[in-house]
C-alpha cells in the first residue's frame, strides 16, 4: 500500500510539475539576438537596456515569472541569422526571442519562429514582409515597419515649397530599400517626383561619388537612410561637401537618433519622421528618460524605448496567461487586444502585429531631435501580403 500510494504520489507530483502548479518557479528564457559588435552595436545595447530597465522595474518578473536571459551577437550579417537563432530555439531553449536590428537578420528569425512557434518580438528591424508576408500568430513587432518610417516623410517635404524632385540615398538591403521606397510613395502621392534612388553596399560608408552625383542633379531635396556609425560618416560628409546649404537632407529618424552628439554641427536643422523624438514633454516619458538616465548614465534614443514595449508586450501576454507562455491563444490575445503605455505615446497593434503610432517630426536642435509637430496620427502599416488579418 505505502509503495502504491507513493508511486501514485510520483505520478501526481509530475503533473503538478507539468502543469502550473510549478510553474512559477521555472524561469521564462528571453534570448536576446542583437547587434553587440559592429555599425549597430549600439542600437543592440540601447535596446537590451531598454528591455532589462522594463524587467528591474517590475521586480526582476513578468507575469509572476523571473526571468532569465540569454545572448547572442548576430553580428548584423545575414548569413550567420540562421544558426545564430536554432542556438538559442535548439540549443538554449528560449521561450521568447528579442531581435533584431538588421532587416536581412529578422527575416531569418522570423521564419525560424514560424517553424518552430517559439514567441518573437522585433524590438527594432521595420523588414516589411515581418509583419507583411512573413505575419504570424507568434510574431510581434515594438518598432515599426521601414514604410511606416518613411511614408510620412515624403508627404511632409512634398508639401514644403520649392520641393518637386527629390533624389534617395541609401545602403542596398531590405531596410534601404523599404525606407526610400516609402518616402517615395509618400512624396509622389503628393505631387513630387524621385528622380534618382541612389545605393551603396552595406555597410560600406564611402559616399563621394554619390554626393558628386547629388550635386551634379541638384534635386530640391535628398531623403536618406543610414543608422549607427553610417549615419554619422553621411551627415557629417554630406554637410562637409557643401551639400546642406543648398539641397535640404530629409531622413527617417534613425539617421539623427543616437548619433548627433557625433554629428555635431551638420545635423543642425535636419528634418526627420520617427515614432519618437526627444522630450516628447508627457509626464511618462519624463519619468521613462530620467529612470534611464539614471540606471545607464545616457539619454535614451528610440532604440530603447523600442525595447522597453517590447518587455511591457511581453508582460501583458505573460499577466494574462497566468504566466504560461504556452497558453499561446490567451498570451497572442491579451497582446493584440492591449493598449502600450509606451514613452513615444499610447500604440496598439494592428491585425498584422505592428504597431499602430504616431509618427512625428522632428527637427534637430542642438543635440536633440526635438518635435515638431504630428506628421501622421495613428498611422498603420499597409501590412501587404499578411494572410493573418
Amino acid at each position: 500500500m505505502i509503495k502504491q500510494w507513493t508511486a501514485m504520489g510520483a505520478v501526481a507530483l509530475a503533473a503538478a510539475t507539468a502543469g502550473g502548479g510549478a510553474m512559477a518557479q521555472d524561469k521564462i528564457k528571453v534570448g536576446f539576438m542583437l547587434p553587440f559588435s559592429g555599425t549597430y552595436a549600439a542600437l543592440g545595447n540601447a535596446i537590451e537596456n531598454g528591455f532589462r530597465m522594463h524587467v528591474a522595474e517590475q521586480g526582476g518578473k513578468l507575469g509572476g515569472r523571473e526571468i532569465e536571459f540569454f545572448k547572442v551577437d548576430d553580428e548584423s550579417d545575414p548569413a550567420k541569422a540562421t544558426d545564430n537563432v536554432n542556438r538559442l530555439i535548439k540549443r538554449d531553449k528560449v521561450d521568447v526571442i528579442v531581435g533584431t536590428v538588421h532587416s536581412g537578420v529578422a527575416m531569418a528569425m522570423a521564419r525560424a519562429a514560424k517553424e518552430s512557434g517559439t514567441v518573437l518580438i522585433v524590438p527594432n528591424a521595420g523588414a516589411d514582409a515581418v509583419t507583411g508576408p512573413m505575419c504570424a500568430p507568434n510574431i510581434f513587432r515594438s518598432s515599426f515597419s521601414n514604410w511606416q518610417s518613411a511614408y510620412p516623410m515624403g508627404v511632409v517635404a512634398a508639401k514644403q515649397e520649392g520641393k518637386k524632385t527629390a533624389m534617395t540615398i541609401t545602403w542596398k538591403y531590405a531596410a534601404g530599400d523599404e525606407i526610400t521606397g516609402g518616402f517615395k510613395e509618400g512624396f509622389e502621392k503628393s505631387g513630387g517626383k524621385v528622380v534618382k534612388q541612389l545605393t551603396l553596399p552595406f555597410p560600406n560608408v564611402e559616399f563621394q561619388a554619390l554626393l558628386t552625383e547629388i550635386a551634379a542633379a541638384k534635386p530640391d531635396a535628398v531623403f536618406a537612410f543610414f543608422a549607427g556609425a553610417g549615419a554619422v560618416k553621411f551627415v557629417k560628409d554630406y554637410h562637409a561637401a557643401g551639400l546642406s546649404k543648398t539641397i535640404p537632407l530629409y531622413g527617417a529618424g534613425f539617421l539623427t537618433d543616437g548619433t548627433l552628439d557625433a554629428q555635431g554641427e551638420a545635423a543642425q536643422g535636419m528634418l526627420t519622421t520617427l515614432h519618437y523624438a526627444d522630450e516628447l514633454g508627457t509626464e511618462r516619458d519624463k519619468t521613462f528618460r530620467t529612470n534611464y538616465a539614471k540606471s545607464y548614465k545616457l539619454m535614451p534614443d528610440v532604440y530603447a524605448v523600442q525595447g522597453y514595449d517590447a518587455a511591457q508586450m511581453l508582460a501583458v501576454g505573460l499577466k494574462a496567461a497566468g504566466g504560461d507562455i504556452g497558453r499561446k491563444d490567451v498570451f497572442r490575445t491579451a497582446i493584440e487586444k492591449a493598449t502600450i503605455p509606451s514613452p513615444r505615446g499610447d500604440f496598439t497593434l494592428s491585425k498584422a502585429h505592428n504597431p499602430v503610432q504616431d509618427m512625428y517630426l522632428r527637427k534637430v536642435e542642438g543635440k536633440e531631435n526635438r518635435k515638431i509637430s504630428v506628421a501622421m496620427k495613428a498611422l498603420a502599416d499597409p501590412a501587404r501580403g499578411c494572410r493573418m488579418q
